[in-house]
């Protein structure tokens, strides 16, 4: 069985975790990055067998970027740690890079429950991946759920660090020529006593998009 690094960039996220570590496969190892939680998160990763490490500074690309850097496995995944994916999900991401017949796996987000996407995210998250698909790029998510091989990753040079790291990631992808994959993935309401960064709110969502069209800006085509 091939070891898999599963990056899970975390802020406040105790109440979503025991679950989320505990619905991991077999082989996949957890890499928890702390970005400044307040609850407990840390201690609570650390409890339930991940590893955890902390990134001071804030942002969820430095978050992943810390997490990819510290992964040893050859195939990385990564994932947010709220409970809205399903671990489980995660060898259909990965089974396409063990056969040769992707570069890059990326899970387009369905909903499964009443309130699990708001309208003001799923406005801004269809914005963006049509510019992609103007770009040339088979996408219809900014997809949190992602799997790669760890090295090529790296030599990418993705060098957002805030939330425009995923957009970057895809468009770096499609220049460097890499075979993208899009498959869907169950998206739940998040666990109770968890609160998104990005789509809890019209504000959080307009940053999001802030910063992923300033990366969309940086990497041009």
């Amino acid at each position: 069985m091939t070891a898999v690094d599963v990056v899970l960039p975390c802020l406040d996220e105790a109440a979503a975790l025991p679950a989320v570590l505990a619905a991991l496969p077999p082989g996949y190892r957890a890499i928890v990055v702390d970005n400044g939680s307040r609850d407990g998160s840390p201690d609570v990763a650390a409890a339930h067998g991940a590893t955890v490490l902390h990134e001071a500074r804030r942002g969820y690309g430095a978050a992943v970027h810390a997490g990819l850097t510290a992964a040893t496995a050859p195939v990385v995944c990564f994932l947010d740690c709220d409970g809205s994916l399903d671990p489980a999900e995660l060898p259909r991401l990965v089974a396409p890079l063990l056969e040769g017949e992707a570069d890059l796996v990326v899970g387009r987000r369905r909903p499964a429950g009443a309130g699990a996407w708001p309208w003001h995210a799923r406005a801004g998250n269809a914005a963006l991946s049509g510019l992609l698909r103007r770009r040339g790029l088979p996408v219809h998510d900014i997809a949190p759920a992602r799997a790669a091989h760890r090295e090529p990753l790296l030599a990418l040079g993705v060098t957002d660090r805030a939330f425009g790291y995923p957009l970057e990631l895809l468009l770096r992808a499609g220049r460097a020529g890499w075979r993208l994959l899009e498959l869907d993935v169950a998206y739940r309401p998040r666990a109770a006593g968890t609160r998104s960064k990005v789509s809890g709110s019209a504000l959080g969502t307009l940053r999001a998009v802030r910063d992923l069209t300033a990366a969309a800006a940086r990497v041009g085509r």
